[in-house]
Parts: C-alpha cells; sequence; structure tokens
C-alpha cells in the first residue's frame, strides 16, 4: 500500500536533528510521495530544496496570512521573491499555503486579503493550484474565490470541520483536505464532513510536524502517521483501508500534476 501526504512541513525546526534519517523512514514505510508545504519566503525556499534532493518530494511555495509582513511594500516584495522560486522548478507544484487567518491575526485583515489575492493571480500566472489555509475566515475566503477565480482550483488543506465551508468549497471544485484531528476523539462534525465529501475530492496530509492525529496525539506528527488520517476515512466511510489509500494518491496527483 502506497500513501501520499498531501501536506507536510518537513523543514521546520522540530527535524533538524533527524530530518534525513526519518525521510528515509517514510519512504520506507509506504508514503512515496509527499509535498513539502512553504509558508514563508524562507520556508518556501527550504522545501524547493528538499525538492529538488529528494525524487518523491514535492514543494509548495507562497506566504501564509500569519507570516505576511506588517508594511504593504514589503509583502509585494516578498510575493516576487516566491514568484521566482516558484518558476525556478517543477518540482513546485502549487502556491502555498495562502489564505486568511481571523484567529491569530485580526488587525490586518485587509493585507491578508491583499496577499491572498495577489497570490491566486500568482497562481493563474504560473497555471499551478493554490493551497488554501482558512481559519475562522470562513466568509471571507469563499467571497474571495468567487471574485478571483483560481484556474487551477487547489485544496482546503488540514479543512475546517464547517458544514457550509465544505459545501462551497466542493461547489467551487476544490478538494478537501484532512488531517489529524479528523481522528481527536472530541472532533466536531468529523464524520458528516467525510461524508459528505465525494471519494474523487478527498486528500490525505498530516499537517506535520503539528497535530498528531490518534493515537498520537501531543507528540511530533511526521508523514508516517498520515496512515491513522486514511484509516478514519476508510472507517467512515465504510471502504478498504487500500481503496482510500489508493485513490487519494490518484487524487493528489491529479491536482498537483504529478
Amino acid at each position: 500500500m502506497e500513501l501520499f501526504d498531501s501536506h507536510a512541513h518537513l523543514d521546520d525546526e522540530r527535524f533538524k536533528e533527524d530530518r534525513t534519517q526519518l525521510i528515509e523512514q517514510i519512504r520506507k514505510e509506504g508514503i512515496t510521495k509527499l509535498i513539502s508545504a512553504g509558508y514563508s519566503l524562507e520556508s518556501s525556499k527550504e522545501a524547493k530544496k528538499l525538492a529538488e534532493k529528494y525524487d518523491f518530494i514535492y514543494a509548495t511555495a507562497g506566504i501564509s496570512p500569519n507570516d505576511i509582513p506588517q508594511s504593504e511594500e514589503k509583502m509585494w516584495i516578498m510575493l516576487e521573491e516566491i514568484k521566482k522560486i516558484a518558476k525556478q522548478t517543477a518540482k513546485i507544484v502549487a502556491i502555498g499555503e495562502i489564505g486568511l487567518d481571523y484567529y491569530w491575526n485580526q488587525e490586518n485583515k485587509e493585507l491578508q486579503k491583499q496577499a491572498f489575492i495577489k497570490q491566486i493571480g500568482l497562481a493563474n500566472e504560473l497555471q499551478l493550484p493554490i493551497v488554501i489555509h482558512t481559519r475562522e475566515a470562513v466568509m471571507d475566503t469563499i467571497e474571495i474565490l468567487k471574485k478571483n477565480e483560481p484556474i487551477q482550483k487547489g485544496v482546503f488543506h488540514c479543512c475546517p470541520l464547517n458544514r457550509e465551508l465544505v459545501k462551497e468549497a466542493l461547489r467551487l471544485g476544490f478538494y478537501i483536505s484532512f488531517a489529524g484531528p479528523v481522528t481527536f476523539k472530541n472532533a466536531k462534525n468529523a464524520d458528516e464532513i467525510i461524508s459528505m465529501v465525494p471519494k474523487e475530492k478527498m486528500l490525505i496530509e498530516t499537517d506535520s510536524p503539528y497535530l498528531s492525529p490518534e493515537p498520537l496525539r501531543g507528540k511530533r506528527n511526521d508523514s508516517r502517521n498520515v496512515k491513522y488520517i486514511a484509516q478514519k476515512i476508510a472507517q467512515v466511510k465504510k471502504m478498504d483501508l487500500e481503496d482510500v489509500a489508493s485513490i487519494t494518491y490518484q487524487n493528489a496527483e491529479n491536482i498537483f500534476g504529478i
């Protein structure tokens, strides 16, 4: 059985001491493709390096709403650098993670919106999909996507378990990526949301080193744990685990053009 972790942060400091060994273990345990997701200028550079070093790793480049500079001028300069990174290699398969986050940042909502719109435009220019981070910003996220259509669509990564968001995201043609929170014992709506998403629109991810799934909650997460998300989907949808692995693998290849 082969698995595709569609969103991880292999450049994270928590992997600093054992990154090389861990990457080999990940491959040996059946994760034969994964995406190291950029969220800042520096992390996008590091994700690109990893993708160029390992044949089974791909990358995204983008500035998340939690990493945009507080100066509009600095933001435009930074986004030009993201554009350069994304154009340097075919191993960059999406612009992301980008979006809106009103949980951590409420004082710069307009700047977040500008960065989101600008990066959608960049994705369209480069003919790449987008990877969306949204937290407590459902209505604004959907409104921006309706007014600034991403031509190659994209993925709602670690998708919030919000019925209206998922309905609109699917209606707009996006993929829904499930992560560790769907396995949490106190997760609200997890089974319902999983049931809502058609097989051809679902992805799995770890968002590692964050959000370790049950039964490893609280520990450092890594791509080997993507199997627990696949198991949860199999349980809810009453599917074979191998079928979930195969379908989500093909879906990830489709949206990222791999």
